[in-house]
């Protein structure tokens, strides 16, 4: 394992996984992030002085190179779901990125990775996604050799997704299915994408791999697990997205809305690993089941929390 790791969104819900794993491996890391007062919680991970904080933002590509001074890896977890005031996703998933990785090629990194996400294309119609791809290539003309991760809905504690409509099901007396729901996913546990980091440098693996969990859902299938294990009797309403796109519309307006029409273009696609691709398999990983993992934490949206099936019996 490398001396010295920088990471970029180290403070992030994957990356404290990833800072977690590095600690133990004895790494010196450095974590770059916008406000260091908001990584205090990644201190403990590591012994004394192991974990340094640093300001940097990928939008200054002269903070970028003091981040990366002296790295032997630099990782790249940055991405943001929806766009607010200087935070667009061509200056952090594109230009950020393409930066980030030139300027560890230029301070002597050895290793790259870049977190990107299924359905990157240059040619979709979401801007998430297209800037994804725009990413992907900036990081390979710079890094040619860099390790490339699309993760599917990643899943775990604190996650935007099962804790979102888990938590509208508490007070919405519907939980609208997009489509009519039938989009497929394939959700990746938070901690097999941050192991898939560690195996992949380990490993010397470059390249994209494409990450997934052990089973496809549609997206009406997830949201009835949802209410199974949050015992919540929402309707799943079929509705078409040209509504949806109404409704994201003034959602969009809120300091952080639920839904933009940018990840109702998303939902539009499937979300699954493609056919071919290298995958967790070839990190040496297997892939954790959302149902091991979800109903550990979902059981707060019950209405009596955990002592529901008590209550119950």
């Amino acid at each position: 394992m490398a001396k010295l790791v920088t990471v970029f969104g180290g403070s992030g819900f994957v990356g404290r996984h990833v800072v977690a794993r590095l600690a133990k491996t004895g790494a010196r890391i450095r974590v770059a992030v916008r406000n260091p007062l908001l990584a205090n919680r990644l201190y403990p991970m590591g012994d004394p002085g192991q974990i340094a904080v640093v300001r940097a933002n990928l939008a200054d590509e002269r903070q970028v190179a003091t981040a990366v001074s002296g790295a032997d890896t630099v990782i790249n977890l940055v991405g943001i779901l929806f766009e607010r005031g200087r935070q667009r996703f061509e200056t952090i998933q594109a230009e950020g990125a393409g930066a980030l990785a030139r300027q560890a090629k230029l301070a002597g990194a050895t290793s790259f990775v870049q977190m990107s996400a299924i359905g990157a294309d240059a040619a979709s119609p979401s801007l998430y996604a297209r800037t994804k791809a725009q990413g992907e290539a900036l990081v390979q003309e710079a890094f040619p050799n860099a390790l490339i991760l699309r993760p599917s809905i990643i899943f775990g504690p604190e996650d935007g997704f099962f804790n979102r409509f888990a938590s509208i099901a508490t007070w919405s007396p519907i939980l609208p299915l997009f489509g009519g729901g039938v989009n497929r996913m394939q959700p990746v546990y938070v901690g097999d994408v941050a192991d898939a980091v560690m195996n992949g440098l380990q490993q010397g693996a470059a390249g994209v791999h494409e990450l997934g969990g052990p089973r496809i859902f549609t997206f009406r299938e997830l949201m009835v697990y949802v209410c199974e294990v949050t015992g919540r009797t929402p309707f799943l309403v079929s509705m078409p997205f040209s509504l949806g796109h109404l409704g994201a519309f003034f959602a969009e307006f809120l300091p952080t809305p639920p839904l933009t029409r940018d990840q109702l273009r998303l939902l539009a696609s499937d979300n699954v690993v493609a056919d071919g691709a290298r995958t967790l398999a070839q990190l040496s990983i297997q892939p954790v089941p959302v149902e091991a993992i979800v109903p550990r934490y979902l059981y707060v949206f019950r209405k009596a929390g955990q002592f529901t099936d008590l209550r119950n019996n």
